[in-house]
């Protein structure tokens, strides 16, 4: 006899849980940052950005705010797991209006190989890129996206690191309905492997573990620069994210920067114009 399944009412706040909304709700803000991509492509550029390309995009919740900004905004998002992205199509991409559904590509295939039309933006964030380890491997898919770029086209990459980087350690934030935990399982000196994975826990006392793992290189922001030019792209642009000394947290703001602060954890992002 097959397994009888638990009614709702009897399953707990982690079974119940969608993995991908909690994510959504907790690590992204697609709007914030949006905006803030196309006031630095202005700025940089002297032009609006119209057309993007998300590489490792999961479900796709940049890409199709992309399109829904602007009536002639376009978005292809690239990623290799079919089930994030159907969770993406059926999640956030069904949502769009019919005319912005129809200037969002999907694409499942590898962002080392995948050929495009040339876009205003490649973008590649959440320290996504980070699952290439090896140096010469990364060096090949700055190359494949410069090629993917119109002549003024632009790379936009996210980086985090810190004292706190190179450790193990747990840190929680609390939401009314649950509470988020990055955590930080392994770090090797030797290659630079860093294990990660995100965990949330719930008020009935369930738990959701390992939701996400990620198994990446913890890149420096040198070793980064370095390749971005051995690839072909000018010198990039380091855009840091401003401290409340007042409020003891980061502020959310970025802005560009020549020296950053040597602080327990930081984020930025990297614009690499082609």
């Amino acid at each position: 006899m097959p397994p009888r399944k638990r009614p709702p009412s009897h399953l707990t706040l982690a079974e119940r849980a969608d993995r991908h909304v909690l994510y959504q709700k907790t690590v992204q803000r697609p709007l914030n940052e949006i905006r803030f991509l196309e006031e630095t492509f202005r700025t940089l550029r002297g032009r609006p950005p119209r057309t993007m390309r998300e590489d490792f995009c999961g479900t796709a919740a940049m890409a199709c705010e992309w399109a829904r900004q602007w009536r002639d905004n376009v978005a292809v998002g690239v990623d290799l797991d079919r089930e994030i992205l159907d969770w993406g199509r059926a999640h956030n991409l069904s949502r769009l209006e019919p005319d912005a559904r129809r200037r969002t590509s999907l694409i499942c295939a590898d962002v080392l190989s995948v050929v495009t039309a040339p876009v205003d933006l490649v973008i590649a964030l959440n320290f996504s890129y980070w699952v290439f380890k090896d140096r010469a491997v990364m060096r090949t898919y700055f190359e494949r996206v410069r090629e993917a770029l119109v002549p003024d086209g632009l790379l936009v990459l996210d980086a985090f690191g810190g004292y706190d980087a190179f450790r193990h350690l747990r840190e929680r934030r609390k939401y009314a309905k649950y509470t988020y935990v990055w955590n930080q399982v392994d770090y090797d000196p030797i290659s630079g492997d860093l294990l990660c994975r995100i965990d949330f826990t719930f008020p009935d006392g369930s738990e959701l573990k390992g939701a996400f793992a990620y198994d990446w290189r913890l890149w420096t922001l040198p070793e980064l620069r370095e390749l971005l030019v051995e690839a072909g792209f000018a010198m990039p642009l380091v855009y840091w994210e401003g401290w409340s000394e007042r409020r003891g947290r980061r502020t959310g703001t970025f802005s560009r920067a020549e020296k950053g602060e040597a602080n327990a954890g930081w984020v930025c992002y990297l614009m690499a114009p082609k």
